[in-house]
């Protein structure tokens, strides 16, 4: 099987002005309050040298996601920094940027309880009940029927209402918008953008950034600048979009190449980049659960569009064997996860790799990061690890 997938041209995409495109710096909004939550660290950057000598290269770095609280997933830092600016902004709340205060606040306005809404492949949906459980609120939230049972009990064990809803995620997102709009209550945190709602999914982007600077951080203790190319798992594009600003605002300009990477069965970024327009795709099965999704954010695409370089799409075999190679090096890590390998190793091994090297300004010497973005399901979800108490912390 590998040896006939090394001789077929992976599906990809590349913008060769990418690297021109350049933008402000943001400020790390959510940093400070990520670092006030109990249970806050920064997840580990895991060298794998026998990997990276087996792609060509000269340093290869995993961010692994399945350390970030007890939730295993990057999620968490976008959901958590969203709920709490909807809330602040729908409460009239003026105190600190810490969850302590603010359910306090909310548990003294008894006439009026706030109801968070989402839909999910699983992570997004568990990191915004488990925010509703830590404020004290309840939580409702819509899962595609595609996405496996554990998952779906993940989600209720954080004390969530769970809808499952016929067909694939943008169903979904309807059927949680359709909620939103009809109970004046809810407080809709979605990660994907549509006209008329960009604040809120703008905010889970500057949430999502404090794990970038986590890897500035880590790289800088090891001597390093800027990484040569960072790789990223694509479903709406969200992550995404919050790694192109990150790494379009860094000097110098042009540095780093940003490589994102899909599932071929929901490969709506790599369509809407060869279209040069939004391309919405209806997806098949997939194991990548989290990047089953067949449009792309439009709150993220017109970034992407400038400043993403290549986009890739793998298999589920490809995958499966990333998860498989990663845990035998110690990085424990689910299939949408693992795409971010699995789509660096299609880039420089199959068919054309030399190419694609080219394109991405790859060789022996060069650092690459891939964002691990969640660990693997449990085969008993239903009993989540234990909730993170609130805290203003350090």
């Amino acid at each position: 099987m590998e040896q006939t997938a090394r001789h077929v041209a992976p599906i990809w995409f590349f913008n060769p002005s990418a690297r021109t495109y350049t933008r402000a710096a943001e400020p790390p909004a959510a940093l400070k309050f990520h670092r006030c939550l109990a249970g806050y660290h920064p997840t580990p950057l895991i060298a794998l040298p026998l990997l990276g000598a087996e792609l060509g290269i000269g340093r290869l770095y995993i961010k692994d996601e399945s350390k970030r609280f007890d939730l295993a997933s990057f999620k968490f830092l976008g959901a958590s920094w969203a709920a709490f600016r909807a809330l602040q902004a729908r409460s009239g709340y003026d105190g600190p940027d810490s969850l302590a205060p603010l359910a306090s606040y909310l548990r003294g306005r008894k006439e009026e309880t706030f109801t968070l809404i989402a839909a999910t492949d699983g992570n997004h949906g568990r990191a915004v009940a488990r925010i509703a459980s830590l404020l004290g609120l309840p939580a409702q939230v819509y899962i595609p029927e595609a996405v496996p049972e554990p998952a779906v009990q993940r989600v209720a064990a954080e004390g969530a209402a769970v809808k499952v809803v016929a067909g694939g995620y943008d169903a979904a997102v309807s059927a949680a918008r359709s909620h939103a709009v009809a109970d004046y209550r809810a407080v809709l945190v979605q990660d994907t953008a549509w006209p008329g709602y960009t604040e809120i999914p703008s905010w889970v982007v500057q949430g999502y950034a404090t794990l970038l600077h986590e890897i500035d951080n880590q790289l800088a203790e090891r001597g390093i600048s800027n990484p040569h190319v960072v790789a990223v798992p694509v479903g709406v594009g969200s992550l995404a979009q919050a790694v192109v600003a990150h790494y379009r605002a860094k000097s110098p300009p042009g540095s780093s190449a940003v490589l994102g990477v899909e599932a071929d069965t929901a490969a709506c970024l790599v369509a809407s980049l060869s279209a040069d327009q939004p391309v919405s795709l209806r997806t098949g099965f997939t194991v990548m659960n989290g990047l089953n999704c067949g449009t792309v954010s439009p709150l993220a695409w017109p970034l992407l569009r400038q400043g993403l370089d290549a986009a890739i799409a793998v298999s589920d075999v490809q995958s499966i064997r990333a998860v498989a190679d990663l845990a035998r090096s110690g990085v424990q890590s689910g299939p949408s996860g693992a795409a971010s390998f699995a789509g660096v190793r299609a880039a420089v091994l199959q068919c054309g790799a030399g190419d694609r090297r080219e394109a991405l300004g790859m060789d022996g010497r060069s650092v690459v990061v891939c964002i691990s973005t969640e660990g693997p399901l449990p085969v008993d979800a239903a009993s989540p690890a234990g909730h993170t108490e609130l805290s203003q912390g350090t």
